[in-house]
């Protein structure tokens, strides 16, 4: 069917496919996430640092391969179609994490297709939803939190489900077969998302990189392909080889700071102030993700090691959760708070009182650091060792509400700065500065990594309590630069809005 012949789809509809496509995806993606750290140091017996490391370390490519993703969406495949075979990809990645064995080279090749699937997905999912609302900062604003509710409508469902199917399985027929009957239901969730904007696809057949509208080249498919080979093999290297992990993260660090600053010099003069804003808060994006990584990792060992995992009110026994679903509690608090910031951010537009994208992210970095005083302050009410499940739910509904503020706008703040034409670069550059941080976060989190042998609570509860309150410390330190940067960060806008 010709473009100018398909008949118009309205914005939100439109939306709706992206973000059910986005829900799935972030059904697998943080189900595995829900199990992963565990199943290294239970299932496959790797110390609290090695696991930390290599979670880090995987997460760090999971969140670079963007950059190349974003580009080959924009000039060589196309934005849309990206989009779906980094699905197929995911799917394939998982359903491989659900087969029977404990071989760490089979289960970091694993790992590393599931870094190429979302290296293509990730970028160029979110650069549709640029594509539907660019031009109006305000809807930007909402739909990018909305957007970020359906990431979490999917990932509380994973991670409650994932852990007790592992549960599960594992009581019903001995073993340890339910991690992968787990793993495999976040194969299966990426099947459904694939079939829903497959039913869904006339919503979005307008909607794309210049790619898109052309043929698709079988040559260029088969390149890409041959490309990703490359990739999972040396993703598997960099799990197994810490020292190669490490040079690659800060190597991809130097990199992508090297090119913004290219960019920024090369580019038109009216686009240059809005270049210059997008670095600030992509490098104050980078520390929020520190902090973000401690849920997957410190948090994760902290709910297995030292929190009642019984929830009582006013001692009356309500309900009993595994250690790993305490990490859906951070996106149950998102969904709850995503309707009401998306609300506050139109209304405020409309009445010309909006916050700035800066001040958004101060203020997320002082919510954060309640959060984490909220963790640290638990060993003082502990009880032989182990702190209130409700203390858990107080300090994500904190951390919960920083990480909108701050990673909840990350995107919309690439939308609103960057010029259209490297969009998809730049949303894989954004998802560079987010990786980096991964890794730096998995070796914050051995600042708390609790050597085998030791399970007494009382032993490992002032570990994690003094990283958590440290940790505090430098969401506060973040929060001051991140005041002292609002000055430029007005100059910068309003120049950008003025050259615009």
């Amino acid at each position: 069917m010709d473009r100018q012949t398909i008949p118009a789809v309205s914005q939100n509809r439109s939306f709706l496919t992206i973000a059910l496509i986005e829900l799935w995806e972030r059904f697998g993606y943080y189900g595995m996430q829900a199990l992963i750290v565990y199943f290294m140091v239970q299932r496959l017996g790797f110390e609290d640092r090695r696991a930390n490391l290599v979670w880090g370390a995987a997460a760090a490519l999971i969140y670079v391969a963007p950059a190349i993703g974003g580009w080959i969406g924009d000039k060589v495949l196309g934005t849309r179609r990206c989009m779906l075979l980094g699905g197929i990809i995911l799917t394939l990645g998982y359903g491989l994490m659900a087969v029977p064995t404990t071989n760490t080279w089979f289960t970091f090749s694993a790992l590393g297709v599931i870094v190429v699937g979302n290296g293509l997905f990730k970028p160029n999912t979110a650069n549709l939803v640029r594509k539907i609302y660019e031009g109006d900062d305000s809807r930007i604003d909402s739909a990018f939190t909305l957007y970020y509710m359906a990431v979490n409508v999917g990932s509380t469902v994973s991670m409650l489900a994932t852990p007790a199917i592992k549960d599960y399985v594992n009581a019903a027929h001995g073993g340890e077969l339910g991690w992968h009957v787990a793993f495999a239901v976040c194969s299966v969730g990426l099947m459904v998302g694939l079939l829903t904007v497959t039913v869904l696809r006339a919503t979005v057949a307008h909607i794309g990189s210049p790619p898109d509208a052309r043929p698709l080249d079988l040559r260029k498919l088969a390149a890409v392909l041959g490309g990703a080979l490359v990739a999972v093999a040396a993703s598997a290297l960099i799990l197994e080889y810490q020292a190669l992990a490490r040079a690659f993260v800060y190597l991809a660090g130097f990199v992508v700071l090297g090119i913004f600053l290219h960019l920024i010099r090369s580019s038109q003069p009216s686009e240059r102030a809005g270049l210059v804003a997008a670095l600030v808060l992509t490098l104050q994006t980078v520390f929020f993700f520190i902090f973000y990584q401690q849920m997957s990792t410190s948090l994760s060992l902290f709910a297995l090691r030292n929190v009642d995992l019984d929830f009582r009110l006013f001692g009356a026994h309500l309900f009993t959760w595994s250690p790993a679903q305490f990490q859906a509690l951070n996106a149950i608090w998102i969904m709850v708070l995503s309707p009401v910031l998306a609300w506050l951010y139109t209304r405020a537009g409309k009445s010309g009182r909006d916050l700035s994208i800066a001040a958004k992210f101060a203020l997320g970095f002082a919510v954060v650091a309640a959060g984490f005083f909220t963790y640290g302050v638990a060993g003082r009410f502990a009880v032989n060792g182990l702190t209130s499940s409700w203390i858990m739910i107080a300090g994500y509904g904190l951390y919960s509400l920083g990480e909108l503020l701050v990673s909840g706008l990350g995107l919309a703040m690439i939308a609103r700065y960057v010029p259209a034409r490297m969009g998809g670069f730049m949303m894989g550059a954004y998802y560079v500065g987010v990786g980096i941080s991964q890794y730096l976060g998995g070796v914050v989190a051995n600042l708390a990594s609790v050597p085998q042998g030791i399970t007494d609570p009382l032993q490992t509860l002032p570990v994690y309590t003094g990283l958590f309150n440290k940790l505090g410390v430098a969401a506060i330190a973040c929060t001051l630069i991140a005041l002292a940067a609002l000055p430029l960060m007005r100059r910068l806008t309003a120049t950008h809005h003025a050259q615009a």
